[in-house]
């Protein structure tokens, strides 16, 4: 349930172009986003959750091994899938997004990594996000996770966060206590004023921090971290699963 000031999310950009270097050499021959996790690929677990939250239409870039990315996704119908193709070259998680703005419409969407992966102990995540959303205060809303529950990510933290909400970077602090767990709500327009071709969303977070814009969502859960191989077990572990085929 939304709250009156911002209507339901329906839509949401997915990103699965990435060269998944650091999980070589399974990413040899398969797209990160099709590595298998407690029995599904990430990149289902993260359409399943959109699905779930109430997203219709989810727009899926592909680079990496794209033909086994699309031939994947070509029997979903929740969401629908619709391919933005980035054969030809790699955007990044903000020119991505600036590709395929005309596919994504004109209301503010989910933005989420394929391999944002998370164990939900509260309220889920999601539907969490979509009903805190504010557009009359938040250019954009991210999703964070408690540094110290994390599993697999050996970072300093990103955020710190004030008691309404509002973020500033981790800066010349040793340790911030929030990461970025890979899922965010963004305001189409925000791409108006934004470079040709590549770049980061870190642009993007970085003029809102500006305008005291942007703001968090802390995961009730334990976000799971899966950048190496060797990762995999310990979130299977943590999400309850005996087995996984990763392949």
């Amino acid at each position: 349930m939304t709250t009156s000031a911002s209507p339901p999310i329906r839509r949401a950009m997915v990103l699965a172009a990435g060269l998944g270097q650091r999980m070589r050499p399974i990413t040899d021959t398969l797209p990160k986003p099709l590595v298998r996790v407690a029995g599904r690929t990430m990149l289902d677990h993260m359409l399943d959750r959109l699905a779930d939250a109430g997203v219709e239409q989810a727009v899926v870039n592909v680079h990496h091994l794209a033909g086994q990315v699309e031939a994947h996704l070509a029997g979903r119908l929740h969401p629908r899938i619709t391919i933005s193709d980035e054969r030809a070259e790699l955007l990044e998680t903000g020119g991505g997004v600036k590709k395929a703005l005309p596919l994504l419409g004109t209301t503010p969407f989910f933005h989420a990594n394929s391999d944002a992966l998370w164990r939900e102990t509260g309220r889920p995540a999601l539907p969490a996000m979509a009903q805190r959303w504010d557009p009359a205060r938040m250019d954009i809303l991210l999703l964070l996770a408690d540094m110290d529950s994390s599993l697999g990510f050996d970072g300093a933290g990103d955020f710190f966060c004030d008691e309404d909400g509002r973020l500033t970077r981790r800066g010349a602090a040793a340790r911030a206590p929030w990461a970025y767990a890979g899922v965010a709500i963004l305001k189409p327009e925000l791409f108006a004023d934004t470079p040709d071709g590549p770049f980061s969303l870190n642009l993007l977070f970085d003029r809102a921090i500006a305008k005291g814009r942007l703001f968090g969502e802390v995961l009730e859960g334990r976000w799971l971290h899966v950048g190496t191989p060797e990762a995999i077990a310990p979130a299977e572990a943590a999400l309850g699963a005996a087995q996984s085929v990763h392949a």
